[in-house]
């Protein structure tokens, strides 16, 4: 574990050294660029902290932030990086630009690519602050996804799986013995012996009287509904309890001890309680009323 934290911070370190030394070769470039589009000395001086200090910050943000902020940490580095790319690769094709005493002079000869470079290299500043400010925002806001806990069952259920992949028993089934073929003798017919002809013949037994089914005339089915007679009277109905306002509200205070707010509504209380609507829209009036009275 020690030598991999000390890997771990050797990389740092090198990477560190990498970007200052980079820093350091780029300085010039981004000092004379600035000091070329009109940048007095303190500004010019202030101008490559302004470029590479932005990635250096963006490359932060992309090892702590994930997702979509680190696909936009990603992006601010990338156009910062190619826009360094390019102001130093004009400092190398124009030769006036190393003169430590220039102050202000065109970046290109051609117009179009003179504007282009001068908007670019004015409007980095500008493009730092906004990007500098969102990113340090998007960090200070940033909570990382929770570690889950370890599974205390997991070791029991591992256990269990493997007591059920051993055999039962500790040593293996002997196999099954063979089972040897039995010959059965073959049949003799009856009339090698004796003759099979009887002695004395049986009486056949003679058949019993059926008695005759009466036939009887029934009633034929009829395929079609009956009606309804009338009105059932209330005699014959099941008397059904009517529970009082009061005893409607302590079961509906009882049902929704643990509902929030949001979830107690007339449709649910009249499908928990079993009662009407209008029944309904009056306990879910006088719950919420409660509840108010409460809070406060």
């Amino acid at each position: 574990m020690s030598l991999h934290r000390k890997g771990r911070a050797a990389l740092v370190l090198a990477l560190v050294a990498v970007v200052a030394m980079a820093f350091r070769v780029s300085w010039n470039a981004l000092r004379d660029i600035a000091n070329a589009v009109g940048a007095d000395n303190t500004a010019a001086t202030l101008y490559p902290f302004v470029v590479d200090g932005l990635m250096a910050l963006a490359l932060v943000a992309t090892l702590v932030l994930a997702g979509r902020d680190r696909t936009f940490a990603l992006r601010v580095l990338g156009t910062y990086t190619l826009a360094s790319l390019v102001l130093n690769y004009v400092h190398g094709l124009v030769p006036k630009l190393h003169d430590a005493n220039l102050d202000w002079t065109r970046l290109a000869d051609w117009d179009p690519a003179n504007w282009a470079l001068v908007l670019l290299a004015t409007s980095l500043p500008v493009g730092s602050i906004y990007f500098g400010s969102d990113l340090v925002t998007k960090v200070l806001h940033h909570r990382p996804d929770p570690i889950p806990a370890p599974d205390a069952n997991a070791e029991e259920s591992t256990e269990i799986l493997r007591n059920r992949s051993t055999a039962d028993l500790p040593v293996s089934t002997p196999a099954p013995a063979p089972v040897l073929p039995v010959r059965i003798p073959d049949p003799v017919s009856a009339g090698f012996l004796k003759s099979t002809q009887l002695a004395k013949p049986i009486p056949a037994p003679a058949p019993a009287p059926v008695a005759a089914i009466e036939r009887r005339p029934v009633a034929a089915e009829s395929t079609r509904a009956r009606r309804a007679t009338g009105r059932v009277p209330d005699v014959a109905r099941t008397p059904r309890p009517r529970r009082t306002a009061a005893q409607l509200l302590d079961e509906a205070r009882t049902a929704t001890t643990g509902w929030p707010d949001v979830q107690i509504t007339a449709e649910g209380i009249r499908r928990t309680v079993r009662t009407s609507p209008a029944n309904a829209r009056m306990l879910r009036d006088t719950l919420l009323t409660e509840r108010a009275a409460n809070a406060v």
